[in-house]
């Protein structure tokens, strides 16, 4: 299996965006292990420099005094005037550095360059242990520039087995008998401070681990004491949006997390109280309009039937009496047509529609709602085509629901097309169909189109209406479609015309994932 990254990044990036907690936890760890690097770096920082700064004024003061010793003991042989063998007089001036210096130092001795006089009395001399390559050129020149007894330092590697050392080389002039001038090196070891400032490091870094991780647990426990209230809330707050209206928060003292629930608990009672007043008034409205549509039902039925008894002696009326019947005949098809979508709407409202699936072809029932509204279209001289690549098509849908949703769905194209083609695209794949209806009329502004479902709205109210509708068509067509679980979409442009979709699920209780359609299909933009 091939390692992803991207994978994992995109985890750790959830997981962090979905836990306060965590981000939390980590900031003070993040920010805490900061401070303690900058503490400690200041402190081992500080340390260093005091104990080099000691130990380089005690090695400094200590050669001085060794280099004066040393001295001394030249200046003593001259006085006796033992200037033949200057190399005993040099191994007792090694002596006398020795019995001055704490620890075992190595002792270098060169003659100094550019000398002008007798051949050299004394060859150059060290100890075992002292290496000419730890005089470096910057150092011989200060000293052989510098006036006798004058001190000069630097800091140097002194190899070793184990790597190098650190160390300090002192060096000075010294005046021999006939006025020869030697440089005289002291090197001093200061692996022992280095051990120190190293145990103080690793004592430092271990305390600063261990205070970071003390940090770290404190800040657990002080944001779960936080975080923990706070998820509660968020738990009851998901219940209480997903209608468990019962839920509330525990209260207990007197500190913020208390007065959260305290007035948690108060919202949730006032939403419970609020949402109870509207459901009873939805109650009251539905069962009102329900109640209404029915009683009106019977007198409309004495008035049709009265109406059409009119309706059909109207040839021998006379013209104003005969006009008033066609009137009468058809106000009354209207409100019988509006009672009828009112029941529609008010059963939608009460949750009590009832659907009848079957396996039913698209195709067939596009057809079937284009010859239902074959004399308005040709009233209007609107030329309906219909658009069906072919392919799947045959849906479990209530034939009867769909074929009003197409039927408000022309209508309205045809109301509103100014007279121009209407298109109808079917098309369909393995999961999912779509129906288009598309005219090229006045459209809609966008402004409108928020609207466009809304009951008894009308995007203009002056416009006459040749189909005579109640202001419910979209209405309910959107209801139909979303108890079909699709959806029912519009796309309008003013002067361009409009395209309302309806997409559905091929087969019943499935999710959609898109459309066969574009919304307006790429072939009418074309």
């Amino acid at each position: 299996m091939r390692f992803d990254w991207r994978v994992y990044l995109a985890r750790a990036i959830r997981l962090w965006r979905g836990s306060l907690q965590l981000r939390t936890i980590a900031l003070t760890v993040a920010l805490s292990t900061v401070a303690v690097t900058i503490v400690g770096a200041y402190i081992v920082t500080s340390v260093r420099g005091n104990l080099f700064d000691q130990n380089r004024d005690q090695v400094v003061a200590e050669a001085g005094r060794a280099i004066l010793a040393a001295q001394q003991v030249f200046a003593d042989a001259e006085e006796a005037g033992i200037v033949d063998d200057l190399e005993v007089t040099q191994v007792a001036a090694f002596e006398a550095m020795r019995a001055i210096i704490s620890s075992a130092p190595m002792v270098g001795m060169f003659r100094a360059p550019d000398q002008v006089g007798p051949p050299p009395v004394l060859d150059q001399a060290s100890n075992d242990s002292f290496e000419e390559e730890l005089v470096g050129a910057d150092l011989r020149d200060a000293v052989v520039g510098a006036e006798p007894d004058t001190l000069t330092w630097q800091s140097v590697a002194i190899p070793a087995e184990s790597g190098a050392q650190p160390g300090i080389i002192v060096g000075s002039l010294v005046q021999l008998p006939q006025g020869q001038q030697y440089e005289l090196y002291v090197v001093y070891n200061l692996s022992a401070v280095q051990e120190t400032l190293d145990f103080v490091q690793g004592a430092l870094v271990l305390a600063g681990i261990a205070l970071v991780l003390l940090i770290g647990a404190v800040a657990y426990l002080v944001v779960r004491l936080v975080v923990g209230p706070v998820r509660v809330a968020a738990e009851a707050s998901e219940k209480l949006a997903a209608g468990e209206l019962e839920e509330r928060l525990p209260e207990g003292g007197d500190d913020e997390l208390a007065t959260l629930a305290r007035s948690f608990n108060r919202m949730a009672e006032s939403l419970q109280r609020q949402i109870r007043q509207l459901a009873d008034l939805s109650r009251v409205q539905q069962r009102f309009v329900s109640d209404v549509s029915h009683e009106l039902r019977t007198p409309l039925t004495t008035i049709r039937l009265a109406g059409d008894v009119l309706y059909d002696q109207r040839d021998a009326f006379p013209p104003a009496t005969a006009r008033t019947a066609e009137l009468l005949h058809a106000q009354t098809q209207r409100f019988e047509t509006l009672l009828a979508d009112l029941l529609e709407m008010s059963r939608y409202d009460a949750g009590a529609v009832q659907l009848e699936f079957e396996p039913t072809n698209l195709v067939r029932l596009v057809e079937d709602a284009i010859e239902a509204v074959a004399p308005l279209s040709q009233e209007k001289q609107t030329e309906v085509r219909l658009l069906a690549p072919g392919g799947y098509f045959e849906a479990d849908v209530d034939a009867r629901r769909i074929r009003r949703v197409l039927q408000n769905l022309l209508g309205n194209a045809i109301d509103h097309g100014e007279g121009r083609p209407i298109d109808v695209y079917v098309d369909s794949d393995k999961d999912a169909v779509a129906i288009a209806v598309r005219d090229h009329g006045i459209g809609m502004a966008e402004s409108d189109l928020e609207h466009v479902f809304d009951r008894f709205w009308r995007a203009d109210p002056s416009r006459q209406r040749s189909t005579g509708g109640t202001g419910l068509g979209l209405a309910i067509a959107l209801e139909d479609a979303t108890v079909h679980g699709g959806v029912l979409e519009v796309w309008s442009r003013p002067g361009e015309g409009s395209c309302f979709r309806l997409t559905l699920p091929r087969h019943r209780g499935e999710a959609l994932r898109g459309s066969p359609l574009g919304l307006p299909p790429e072939e009418v933009l074309s």
